[in-house]
């Protein structure tokens, strides 16, 4: 999660109203009448909170004909809540601690070529995230790259760009929106 997700994920959830409308979801989906009702609100006041949540990614909508249903992305609320924790933990341990310093050598001996070259992208989890690790580290934190300018810079790693793009994105080492790049802050990357 880019750092800037996680200052809105907070300023978001800094109105007691939204805190009443995730804790009525947790209990299963609700429509905005029943929201509204449940809240004491009028539906437009529901609509506004409603289109807050839903831009931090904690809502989902379903549609039955005329009647939207909202429910709870528990997912995206645990992992949104608990990146704060790993941002300021003072035991969040990097990737280079989770192996030993020779097992980590090893990898990238394995994975790569004299030249830097990725032979393939490992299937084991724990070996792609230190050879993603490895890969990022040519890249800046608070810099922004359009796609095109990721696509090269991993070409130079492997053919498969689109799917090493993926695979850095999916373990947070970078944030994507719009079709623009970002580095995350290594506390961020998801490493286990």
């Amino acid at each position: 999660m880019q750092l800037s997700r996680l200052v809105n994920f907070y300023k978001t959830l800094g109105d007691p109203t939204r805190i009443r409308i995730i804790a009525l979801l947790r209990h299963g989906p609700l429509h905005g009448q029943a929201i509204a009702g449940k809240l004491g609100l009028k539906p437009p006041t529901i609509t506004h909170h409603m289109a807050k949540l839903r831009d931090i990614g904690l809502i989902n909508e379903r549609r039955e004909k005329n009647t939207i249903y909202f429910s709870l992305n528990i997912k995206n609320l645990e992992s949104s809540a608990t990146a704060i924790l790993n941002l300021v933990s003072k035991h969040q341990k990097n990737i280079e601690l989770k192996t030993n310093e020779f097992e980590h050598n090893q990898i990238i001996k394995n994975f790569f070529t004299f030249d830097g070259k990725l032979k393939q992208i490992p299937a084991q989890r724990k070996k792609k995230i230190i050879v993603l690790a490895h890969i990022v580290k040519g890249l800046k934190i608070g810099v922004t790259y359009d796609e095109k300018e990721i696509n090269d810079y991993l070409k130079q790693f492997h053919e498969d760009y689109a799917t090493l793009r993926r695979e850095l994105v999916m373990n947070h080492f970078m944030y994507r929106e719009n079709n623009k790049y970002e580095l995350n802050p290594p506390e961020l990357w998801i490493i286990n």
